[in-house]
């Protein structure tokens, strides 16, 4: 019988070798520029008054592929402290959801409350206003000055769901009366949307019905899923499903059955927290919940891919192209190329909201550096920005 062991002398020497490989493995592939793809004008805006947009992206040393970025933000990163004020919102259909303002910290009111920059903030499926990615967001946005409220989808904060509705991809109906809301309070005030994952989803299909009436200077999205069938069958593969597609699930389907009484008015609700998968669960629950003919037609209405021609607000979508969640095949390239209203960052790495930086990366946060400089563009050159949809760029640029 073979038998293999490695002397002190030789662990020694193999040791340093490795750590010296891994090095250069990282110096020579890990660190890139991203890939900003836009319409000139958009492209020359954001080079000019975003320049992280065009600066190397150098994840953090020991956990860049996107899977470990993805979890392990979950568990690394830090919750700076956030205190909010709920407000309830009524929806026409009889719903509710919460709209969570955050306390402006001491001496960091504008001027002029009337017009301060307010930073309206959407999260991921399942997510709410306590989330770790949100409350650096936020955190950053009332650093910058700004006011920041988070959009928390129905029964997301525990509230109860008043229908047999909660939420889908496709339906901006509580966005809408979300942002008639803020502007009715804050009517001068300019108003940006960052979507972040299911979030973003709503923000672009939300910029694409609404046309030049979406009552937003801007949006930002990250890590938005570009194409519904895309991100199904990239979260069924073995380790996603495992890792991904099977705990959000079930954390829907513990929603699902938390409001039992509301739902089983309408639906087979044992039927639908069997589900495992979100295939499954979109079939048993949104699609019926909702109105679509199948689960196919909902991933057609839901998928932003196809609707950037219609989009005529200025927003910025940040993406990993090693995203579990939006494979880089899935990113709609060419139609940004022609919009003068898009623009596309693409990361090498990063994940799924990821974005870790730095050797310890619980305060880093990348998403964060880009709130603080596209949000100060935004606010700052309203005119330029202005102009980004005034006038069709002849030919795009990447």
């Amino acid at each position: 019988m073979l038998s293999f062991s490695l002397s002190p002398e030789t662990f020694s020497l193999l040791l340093p070798l490795g750590v010296v490989l891994y090095l250069g493995y990282y110096w020579a592939c890990v660190p890139q520029r991203p890939c900003l793809v836009a319409g000139s004008q958009f492209l020359a805006f954001l080079e000019q008054y975003c320049p992280i947009t065009v600066k190397t992206f150098y994840p953090t040393l020991w956990c860049f592929e996107g899977r470990l970025q993805t979890i392990l933000r979950v568990f690394m990163q830090s919750k700076p402290w956030v205190t909010y004020q709920s407000e309830v919102i009524q929806t026409p259909d009889g719903g509710q959801f919460l709209l969570d303002w955050a306390e402006q910290p001491n001496g960091g009111h504008s001027p002029d409350p009337s017009s301060q920059p307010i930073v309206l903030l959407l999260p991921g499926i399942s997510g709410s206003s306590q989330e770790s990615y949100i409350l650096h967001l936020v955190d950053q946005a009332l650093k910058d000055g700004y006011r920041a409220v988070v959009f928390n989808n129905r029964g997301s904060r525990g509230e109860e769901l008043l229908t047999h509705r909660a939420y889908c991809a496709s339906n901006t109906e509580d966005l809408e009366t979300a942002v008639n809301h803020i502007k009715r309070r804050y009517a001068q005030a300019p108003l940006l949307a960052v979507g972040i994952s299911f979030g973003g989803i709503l923000v672009l299909n939300y910029l694409a019905r609404t046309g030049k009436a979406g009552r937003l200077v801007a949006g930002l999205t990250l890590s938005a899923c570009w194409d519904s069938f895309e991100t199904v069958r990239s979260l069924e593969t073995p380790l996603n499903s495992l890792l991904f597609n099977q705990p959000l699930t079930a954390a829907f389907c513990q929603l699902v059955d938390r409001n039992r009484k509301t739902i089983e008015k309408v639906l087979d609700v044992d039927f639908v927290v069997k589900a495992r998968t979100f295939r499954q669960l979109d079939e048993r629950y949104t699609s019926v919940a909702f109105g679509y003919k199948d689960c196919d037609d909902y991933y057609r209405a839901s998928s932003p891919r196809t609707k950037v021609d219609a989009i005529q607000t200025p927003v910025l979508c940040l993406n990993a192209a090693d995203d579990p969640f939006s494979p880089a095949n899935a990113f709609p390239l060419q139609a940004i190329r022609r919009s003068p209203s898009v623009a596309l960052l693409i990361t090498a790495r990063g994940g799924h909201i990821g974005f870790l930086e730095g050797l310890l990366p619980w305060r880093h946060c990348y998403m964060s550096r880009l709130l603080h400089q596209y949000a100060r563009a935004i606010f700052q050159h309203p005119a330029e920005l202005l102009d980004l949809t005034v006038h069709l760029p002849k030919n795009g640029k990447s």
